[in-house]
């Protein structure tokens, strides 16, 4: 084919490709649960509960972006009988916590009815990592200012390496 004919040919082509794709079903965002089913989560063994009393911000979660905005949370008591008080974004919601939070474990609490746990904390306690083995959140807790690339990029895969699928980590 030469001249328009070649050119109608190609301008043919391309409206059914556009067609066809936008015949293609949208996809659906992620939501929970955010890690595989049935992967090998850990805690960490060697958590000290008492060093987590405090204020923290909520650095990331796991949810839909512009599903919430960040939260933070006020830990306080001592290693024994820690309480809470947060308003996190929890899968892509706000949700408002107090009360109790007893350990079920090495690095494991029992938060508003959900297992809360510890899969990784930097070794001077700025940066919390928390998981649920559902997998239904997790999200990542900070002091001391905003949280540096670094210890994001720890938290991270540490969250890949427990089964999360990090495509969902969101960073406020």
């Amino acid at each position: 084919m030469r001249g328009p004919a070649r050119i109608s040919a190609r301008l043919v082509t391309g409206l059914l490709c556009l067609m066809l794709a936008a015949c293609a079903p949208t996809p659906t965002p992620q939501t929970a649960p955010y890690r595989t089913a049935n992967a090998p989560i850990w805690s960490n063994a060697q958590f000290d509960p008492g060093r987590i009393v405090g204020q923290w911000r909520q650095s990331a979660a796991f949810g839909p972006v512009g599903g919430c905005s960040a939260g933070g949370a006020d830990i306080g008591g001592d290693a024994s009988a820690l309480t809470i008080s947060a308003r996190l974004c929890l899968s892509g919601q706000d949700v408002q916590l107090s009360g109790p939070m007893p350990g079920t474990g090495p690095g494991r609490f029992r938060v508003d009815g959900q297992e809360w746990w510890v899969i990784w904390v930097d070794t001077d306690y700025r940066t919390l990592a928390i998981g649920t083995p559902s997998g239904a959140f997790g999200f990542i807790l900070n002091r001391g200012g905003a949280l540096p690339p670094d210890r994001f990029r720890a938290a991270r895969e540490i969250f890949d390496f427990n089964g999360y699928d990090t495509r969902f980590l969101q960073a406020f």
